[in-house]
């Protein structure tokens, strides 16, 4: 990621909604930043990172997003302005303390949440709607549309922080955040605050009741300041025949339907920059204005919903109005919008009959795209050591007759629910739950549970939330083999560190902590394997597997095969003797790359035979290990070398 503090203010450069949201936070003085990486938010906090050194500021990766809003508050406790940046999912984990904090209220530095939400679930489990925490934890909710947006708006929310000394909350959307635009920075202030708890300064949840009026006064006043923002505009004409009512990514699409249609004469647009609490008074002049209202956003009706209940209430002087959206069928209750889902809404609602941008043309541009690109499915990357994982796992479960049970958890080997994995996960959840789960069946043998459970966490998510699992499981008596799949980094989001690499998010050596050393501490007995010898590891999960007396951990260690390729690459050339592969007669049709499934290994339609992609095959070795024929050989690099020097 760029220096961003290299950036010449004023001079337009463009950036991605993530970079203009770190730049903005930068020119607003932020000086403590955390987060834990998930897609689509991980480039903010990776951005500050890399700018941190330069800008003097703290940037963490932190073990959750709980912890990482928590050690946020706390620089904010101290005077100084702090963030902490999540996907949608993370709200969950840092829920309850965002419930209890806006009771107390943050310090004299403004303090942000930002939230980037996935609709459509692009790289998410769900595509759930985080903005629910504004309304629940009553505390003001802004969205910025573009990236220059994101700049301005999240200089705001701090100004808006301080001035109600409570958190703000900042939404984007996986499009937003990964988007490019023009950005023109602003300047980077020139001194640093000196953080310092202040003589009688406590922020403490109790006694409930006046701190409760104190939040919903410090809600109320938050309206006020967001109704006067720059960042809720209209644009069309003074009495329209419909009113669009956008947010975020949606008042871009709705601009652009409108404007395709050649309907800026007779349709208005308002864009709502803080959606929670609503500017009533603008709105109100809204809906005096038009009888129809069509509402833009995505995912849940938040919006549509509030506005209808302020319609509701005033109703008698406002007059019969038509309302268009999610509850009307008008818009989709699932997955992104689009400026065509938005021009059929429109020609509808205005009975025109073709509108001029076609509904369909997401879904053409996708059937295009697939007669230019072959069709692909999700899979493991060329030599992932969770491929590994998986088939030992497969075979071991086959092989113990006892029809095992995997339950999962959030990472890249959620895909083992997948072919890819061979389907051999049969839960996935949230982060943390697959040893929740893994407890939980543990302790039906008295009651006649005979099934042998396995439970498969990655190192980060180990940290981030298995460990609280894994502590019931070793109290309660569960009896479960624990396969901690440790492969050196983040990798599902980004390869950002954890605690077990012992690097912190600028780069510099952090207090590296084994998982070893965790396992030892709670009395959880373990072993060692490495994924890539087949025979080791599947001898070792089976001795594991018929252990009794609780929980117990091996760990599956060797590194992302990405992250190898940055240490040197894996130790062996590929190839394969056609002469000797059985081709199609291989164990019920082309074993190696039907069953197996790297995607270094593929099929000579010409020859009938097996062969190596030479520019995808990684060289791990690992599907030597699994051709009945021996076909497949991993001949060493540096013996590769010399005999080709010969």
């Amino acid at each position: 990621m760029p220096d961003l503090t290299k950036l010449a203010a004023g001079q337009t450069v463009l950036l991605q909604g993530n970079e203009a949201i770190a730049r903005g936070a930068l020119e607003a003085g932020v000086q403590f930043a955390a987060a834990y990486p998930g897609n689509p938010s991980s480039e903010i906090l990776q951005c500050l990172a890399d700018s941190a050194q330069s800008a003097g500021i703290h940037a963490e990766w932190s073990t959750n997003e709980k912890v990482a809003l928590e050690s946020a508050a706390a620089a904010s406790f101290c005077g100084l302005r702090a963030m902490a940046s999540m996907k949608q999912n993370g709200v969950n984990v840092a829920q309850d303390f965002i419930c209890n904090l806006t009771i107390s209220g943050v310090g004299t530095g403004g303090l942000v949440l930002i939230t980037a939400d996935d609709p459509s679930g692009i790289s998410s489990t769900n595509e759930q709607d985080a903005r629910f925490i504004a309304r629940l934890a009553c505390l003001p909710l802004l969205e910025p549309s573009t990236p220059d947006e994101c700049r301005r708006m999240i200089k705001f929310a701090f100004e808006l922080s301080e001035a109600i000394q409570n958190i703000v909350v900042f939404r984007s959307l996986s499009r937003l955040s990964h988007t490019r635009g023009n950005v023109a920075p602003g300047p980077l202030p020139g001194q640093k605050r000196a953080p310092h708890w202040r003589t009688g300064q406590n922020f403490i949840t109790m006694p409930v009741m006046p701190k409760h009026q104190i939040m919903l006064d410090k809600l109320a006043k938050a309206g006020q300041i967001m109704a006067e923002s720059p960042f809720n505009p209209y644009d069309g004409p003074a009495r329209p025949e419909l009113v669009i009512i956008a947010s975020g990514s949606s008042w871009l699409y709705a601009s652009e339907a409108r404007q395709a249609m050649g309907l800026e004469d007779r349709v208005g647009l308002q864009k709502l920059g803080g959606t929670w609490p609503l500017p009533e008074a603008l709105l109100l002049e809204r809906l005096a204005a038009s009888p129809a209202v069509l509402f833009a956003e995505e995912i849940d009706p938040i919006i549509e919903d509030q506005v209808m209940a302020l319609y509701a209430r005033h109703a008698a002087e406002l007059g019969p109005k038509r309302f268009f959206g999610k509850a009307s069928g008008h818009t989709p209750m699932i997955g992104e919008l689009s400026p065509g889902r938005l021009a059929q809404a429109v020609g509808r609602i205005l009975d025109l009959a073709t509108p001029t941008v076609a509904p369909d043309y997401l879904e053409r541009a996708r059937q295009a795209a697939a007669r230019l690109v072959p069709p692909r499915e999700f899979g493991f990357c060329p030599g992932c050591p969770h491929r590994a994982s998986f088939w030992s796992i497969k075979q071991v479960l086959a092989a113990d007759g006892r029809d095992g049970l995997v339950s999962g958890d959030i990472g890249c080997y959620t895909l083992g629910a997948l072919s890819t994995g061979y389907r051999r996960v049969n839960s996935v959840h949230c982060m943390g739950s697959g040893l929740g789960v893994g407890s939980g069946l543990g302790q039906l043998g008295p009651q006649g549970f005979a099934q042998p459970v396995l439970t498969v966490v990655g190192d980060s998510t180990f940290f981030h939330s298995g460990l609280p699992g894994l502590i019931n499981a070793r109290w309660n008596g569960a009896d479960f083999l624990l396969c901690i799949l440790d492969n050196a980094a983040t990798a599902m989001t980004g390869f950002q560190p954890h605690p077990a690499t012992g690097q912190t998010a600028t780069g510099r050596p952090g207090g590296q902590i084994s998982l070893e050393s965790v396992l030892e501490g709670l009395g959880v007995p373990y072993r060692i394997a490495d994924p890539y010898d087949l025979a080791a590891s599947q001898q070792t999960i089976y001795d594991a597997l018929l252990d009794k007396g609780g929980a117990r951990a091996l760990i599956l260690r060797r590194a992302c095969a990405l992250v190898q390729n940055k240490r040197g690459g894996h130790p062996y050339v590929m190839s394969v003797d056609q002469s000797v592969c059985r081709g199609e007669e291989c164990g019920c049709n082309r074993f190696c790359s039907r069953v197996f499934r790297c995607p270094g290994l593929i099929f000579d339609e010409a020859a009938g035979k097996a062969r190596i992609d030479e520019v995808v095959c990684a060289g791990c070795g690992v599907c030597a290990q699994i051709c009945p024929a021996g076909a497949i050989k991993a001949e060493l690099k540096d013996q590769s070398r010399k005999e080709a020097a010969a």
